[in-house]
């Protein structure tokens, strides 16, 4: 049996879900079982038209499609699924990802100790991914891998908007 790490990709820089979807893509040549939860997000997304294509390759939204950065009670019940889901799915994949689950424990839509308990309670071969901005220190202790995205510059920022195939 292999050993399974945590990761955590956090910090205000573009790149930590296409980090997350190529370690998924790695594992799937490799013979292993991914699953991907995406919190928050619920539009379609390029990594979701990709991972329906692979095989090995499960890919669930739980954010609502009109998600606005005001999150309400069916935001926090969606959350709270994802988290079930999670559960579910650890001991019956090899990789899990839980992409945009930092931000959803920042936003209080899920409580921070239902995530350490997921993290503590994972199986010993399964590799757990966890994305977003705001980590906090908790969460970096748990963790094995921590990156750090850092934004340095950015066309959005010049009022420029996200572009299908390439920003998402």
């Amino acid at each position: 049996m292999r050993k399974g790490y945590v990761h955590l990709y956090t910090g205000n820089g573009k790149g930590k879900t296409s980090a997350a979807v190529g370690l998924c893509i790695r594992a799937i040549g490799r013979g292993l079982k991914c699953s991907f939860i995406q919190f928050i997000k619920g539009k379609e997304t390029g990594e979701m038209i990709t991972a329906k294509k692979l095989p090995n390759f499960e890919f669930i939204q739980t954010g609502r499609p009109d998600y606005d950065f005001r999150p309400n009670e069916e935001d926090k019940r969606r959350a709270e699924e994802g988290l079930k889901i999670a559960r579910d799915r650890m001991n019956s994949v090899d990789v899990l990802v839980l992409d945009e689950v930092v931000v959803a424990v920042f936003l209080k839509l899920i409580e921070e100790e239902e995530l350490l308990s997921l993290i503590l309670e994972k199986p010993k071969s399964l590799e757990l991914v966890l994305t977003g901005r705001h980590a906090t220190g908790r969460l970096i202790e748990v963790s094995d891998y921590v990156t750090e995205f850092q934004l340095i510059k950015h066309p959005f920022y010049r009022g420029e908007k996200a572009r299908p195939g390439i920003d998402y």
